[in-house]
């Protein structure tokens, strides 16, 4: 029980520290979060509108759970008469971690254009922006600190001593983005995008004290993804992502194998497989099943860094539900031979 509270007072501190350089919330199925990544990937998918959920459940084993949520929306939407596309989009996110309740909530609100650079394939040139409130707050009745001690024990009438007076706080922030995505191989079976983002440009105040040494770092994130047909019924997707943040870097990579069960142009069922890497820290096996037009994943990372330790080589179970479909419109995408997809 000490060193639980212990922990647990380690943990405050840095949670509310004006030094504190937060580092962003990030999700194993990174994939499955692309605004989260980079707001130009916003309507590179199949189809007029798409919506995205991830549950995030970290730390069950030494301490109270990290528990994050992401979800987005996108709906995409043709351009004039040529074949130029633009997303508008929404990104929400909400986390809760710790013994104090650190709960943070994000809305924001995502715009893409997609310029077409080809007239015969699939090749788009996409422009991103996103950007919004967040608000963070904790429960001060939870906090316990050292000016709590009366020299023989914990007393909750004495006061904690912190000076921020109110236990919660908004900003704005935002990102902005561009990415490439084309397809080659007969017919354009396969496809790839590679894309770069900018988060946080205008350094935000994250700090209970609105300390402006408590901005929050310029994140970069450079992403990747390739898919490629082996057989009409067989394929491999690739994704990567490397992520700076001031002296925090990050990079998380794999792979899926993916099998259709029925009619290969219609399949009754597409069931993936397989795993990601985040370098230094965890391995994250995935499953995934489609089920036209909806699909399940559930991923558990394994960690595999020092703090495997205290983890019992235990991180954290993901699990996320995803729907794109198509709109009964004119003109709708369904009958567009081109349009951003990957």
């Amino acid at each position: 029980m000490k060193c639980l509270k212990l922990l647990t007072l380690i943990t405050t501190f840095f949670v509310c520290s004006q030094m504190l350089q937060a580092q962003d919330l990030h999700f194993s199925q990174f994939f499955e979060a692309p605004l989260l990544r980079n707001p130009s990937l916003a309507g590179i998918f199949t189809g007029d509108v798409r919506a995205q959920m991830v549950y995030r459940d970290q730390w069950n084993s030494f301490t109270n759970a990290y528990k994050s949520g992401s979800f987005n929306v996108e709906y995409k939407a043709p351009v004039g008469g040529g074949d130029d596309f633009l997303t508008l989009g929404m990104q929400m996110l909400y986390d809760k971690a710790g013994t104090v309740g650190l709960t943070t909530t994000h809305v924001l609100p995502a715009l893409n254009y997609h310029k077409s650079l080809s007239s015969t394939r699939n090749t788009y040139l996409s422009f991103g922006f996103m950007g919004g409130l967040v608000e963070k707050r904790i429960d001060r009745s939870k906090v316990t600190t050292n000016a709590q001690y009366d020299g023989v024990a914990y007393n909750p009438a004495l006061a904690d001593g912190e000076t921020f007076s109110i236990p919660k706080f908004n900003y704005f922030d935002g990102a902005f983005g561009v990415s490439y995505n084309s397809a080659f191989g007969q017919d354009d079976e396969n496809s790839y995008f590679i894309g770069v983002a900018y988060h946080h440009f205008n350094r935000p105040k994250s700090s209970f004290y609105r300390n402006a040494a408590a901005a929050l770092n310029p994140k970069m994130v450079l992403s990747g993804g390739l898919k490629f047909n082996l057989d009409d019924f067989t394929y491999f997707t690739l994704q990567a992502d490397h992520t700076t943040q001031g002296k925090f870097a990050e990079t998380v990579a794999g792979v899926l194998y993916s099998y259709k069960i029925g009619d290969a142009d219609a399949p009754m069922y597409t069931i993936h497989g397989g795993a990601f890497l985040r370098w230094k820290d965890a391995i994250i096996p995935v499953i995934k099943i489609d089920y036209d037009p909806f699909s399940v994943a559930l991923s558990y990372d394994v960690n595999v860094s020092q703090l495997r330790v205290v983890s019992q080589g235990r991180g954290g179970m993901e699990l996320s539900i995803s729907y794109r479909g198509f709109l009964d419109r004119y003109n709708t995408s369904r009958d567009k031979v081109l349009c951003p997809r990957f």
